[in-house]
């Protein structure tokens, strides 16, 4: 199987190894050699048509014909006489009798996509085909035989849309009998920069240039974005940044100037107690948070290598020392890091003192710093303090902003709700919830 897979991925130009894909494409080889209706989930732009052209290739009907049809990019009143014909004279503007899919592509294979687009009245007449095999013209009066098999696609969830009533429940479960869920891009993040990497070459052959290249900074950022177009978007960042890009090593800074959206978090928002959609922008007051708190992180970053350098802090050498002392991480040799290699080594600093300083950093930005001051400047003798993090609620950090722009604004509450981005009755409901 595992040779079969990676042969697979070969012939039709799939990239990646993740378990998910995996999964799925195992599952469309083991129901390609069956006839069973198969049912494709998954996000917009995941690759959904690929599969289904692989289920074809694998099957009995290879040698015979195969159609995409997107069911949402056809109209209502012409989709039952695209898919099932129309007879002559049957609607105005039938000037001729006309075969649809179904009969022209008897003995292969449909593939209809956005199935969850289709009309109420189209879904019974597909429903029919499916059990039994036979349909009807528009207009016509004589049933027709086919034999097609049906692979079905959607990117929305087909189970909220039978409750609601805009999707046939009898013909969910007849369509639902082999399901494959087509992993998004943003749960198979290993495989980004494979991607990316195949785009921009394919690009650059095509366009006669050389390819750009990412630094591990740029891969990261990619990889922590959600990717709400997944693939087609990834070609577009790919594609984008190969024209606009003066250098063909592509930095995180070179992301932020070009594409600032790729540094967009989607963080989730709470529904309210009612079941509905809260109107609190609780995503853009977070995003606001986090930016104070980083700016305020920096800030004490810098005052505290000032506060190294005007005590003439001794800095031990980090390579030799013992104990707690251990080597910088290679992150933090990256050129312009706070607290990069550059900035020990630097002539500003005196040597000497009877205090030192050193990282016990387990991961970068995680762990904190801790200082240590030796009455004698023997390490026997130091007095170890280490500054803890204390995780906040999201509750806290909602509070405390709005707490903020109260202050700020002298507790004059249209200015801090348009600082806040909300509206004054919710900022006014925040108020009474926290008692503020």
């Amino acid at each position: 199987m595992a040779s079969n897979l990676q042969s697979i991925k070969a012939r039709f130009g799939i990239i990646g190894s993740s378990p998910a894909l995996d999964a799925a494409l195992e599952t469309a080889m083991r129901v390609a050699p069956t006839d069973l209706t198969v049912l494709i989930m998954g996000e917009s732009g995941v690759g959904k048509e690929v599969f289904s052209r692989i289920i074809h290739s694998l099957s009995s009907r290879k040698h015979n014909e195969f159609i995409a049809v997107n069911c949402g990019a056809i109209p209502e009143g012409t989709i039952n006489s695209e898919l099932f014909g129309h007879e002559k004279g049957s609607f105005t503007g039938a000037l001729g009798e006309r075969k649809g899919y179904f009969e022209t592509v008897n003995g292969g294979t449909i593939f209809l996509d956005e199935i969850g687009e289709m009309p109420m009245d189209t879904q019974a007449y597909l429903l029919r085909v499916l059990e039994s095999g036979e349909f009807i013209r528009v207009g016509a009066s004589k049933t027709q035989k086919t034999d097609v098999r049906v692979i079905a696609a959607t990117n929305v969830q087909l189970e909220e849309a039978v409750r609601k009533g805009r999707f046939r429940e009898d013909l969910y479960y007849r369509l639902n009998t082999v399901p494959i869920r087509v992993p998004s891009l943003k749960e198979r993040t290993e495989d980004i920069t494979l991607l990316f990497r195949k785009f921009a070459y394919d690009f650059a052959e095509k366009n006669r240039m050389q390819p750009i290249k990412l630094d591990d900074r740029a891969e990261l950022v990619l990889e922590n974005y959600t990717w709400p177009g997944n693939i087609r978007e990834l070609k577009n960042v790919a594609e984008q940044l190969s024209v606009i890009s003066e250098e063909r090593l592509v930095t995180a800074e070179d992301l932020q100037r070009n594409i600032p959206k790729l540094f967009n978090r989607n963080l989730p928002i709470p529904a309210d107690r009612a079941g509905g959609s809260s109107d609190f922008p609780e995503r853009e007051l977070l995003y606001k948070v986090l930016f104070d708190m980083k700016n305020d992180l920096n800030e004490l970053k810098s005052m505290f290598f000032k506060l190294i350098e005007s005590n003439n802090l001794h800095l031990p050498d980090l390579n030799t020392a013992s104990g707690a002392y251990r080597s910088l991480p290679p992150a933090f040799s990256q050129p312009g890091y706070p607290f990069s290699e550059e900035v020990y080594e630097s002539s500003d600093f005196v040597k000497g003192g009877n205090n030192t300083f050193y990282h016990n950093l387990e991961q970068e930005r995680v762990k904190p710093i801790i200082i240590e001051t030796g009455k004698n400047g023997n390490s026997s003798d130091f007095d170890q303090a280490e500054v803890e993090d204390q995780p906040l609620a999201m509750d806290d950090i909602e509070k405390e902003a709005i707490k903020k722009a109260l202050q700020k604004y002298k507790g004059r509450r249209k200015e801090a709700a348009d600082e806040l981005k909300i509206s004054e009755r919710t900022l006014y409901r925040k108020i009474k919830q926290y008692d503020l």
